[in-house]
């Protein structure tokens, strides 16, 4: 079976719309995809990207069309669990290692759903070390042992690896696809992504 991966950072809003989606994808196709955090700014310092906030500033017409777009994406997916953070940007680099301890805990479904869903479906400031606590806390998820890893070594190494060798695959944003070797960048590319899993049986 074919394997497929989702490179993203908590801190992208396609992201988590891609996230909202996937179930769907996963559900038509009967292949699970392998969730893999990276550190978004790490992805841009290494490829001397620049988010889209920064990179569409000044930019005549293109925000507006981005904005539509993003509009069409969730009346086509009925999403209705979308809101902007109005404390964005949000530094994702605790929540990225998060992810890294959760997923050595057993719990890293949970934690990725509460973690989306505190960054753009109940927009918190989720850096705010007593907000990021409060939200595990509320989750039910074992707070003192994800705060604990976060401060590791491995769960750091873990991260900076999954970030690098992400980039040396072909990622240069949040979110990235791969249906095997194959890339595919953005929330508008998942119909291919759909496609590609099918046509590789």
């Amino acid at each position: 079976m074919v394997k497929v991966e989702f490179h993203f950072d908590f801190g992208s809003p396609n992201a988590y719309l891609s996230h909202l989606v996937i179930p769907e994808i996963e559900k038509r196709t009967r292949v699970k995809f392998e969730y893999v955090p990276v550190l978004l700014g790490g992805v841009f310092k290494l490829t001397n990207n620049r988010s889209p906030a920064q990179s569409l500033v000044g930019i005549r017409n293109k925000p507006e069309y981005e904005r539509l777009e993003m509009a069409r994406f969730i009346k086509r997916h009925a999403i209705t669990r979308f809101q902007s953070n109005p404390f964005f940007p949000v530094n994702t680099l605790t929540m990225m290692r998060g992810a890294i301890a959760a997923k050595t805990l057993g719990v890293f479904e949970l934690y990725v759903d509460e973690m989306f869903r505190n960054m753009w479906g109940n927009p918190k400031k989720i850096d705010d070390p007593n907000i990021f606590r409060s939200a595990l806390d509320e989750a039910g998820l074992p707070t003192a042992k994800i705060l604990e890893l976060i401060e590791t070594k491995p769960v750091k190494d873990q991260l900076l690896e999954n970030t690098n060798r992400s980039v040396e695959r072909g990622t240069f944003g949040s979110p990235t696809f791969y249906v095997g070797n194959e890339i595919f960048f953005g929330k508008d590319r998942l119909r291919d992504v759909e496609e590609m899993i099918a046509a590789s049986g």
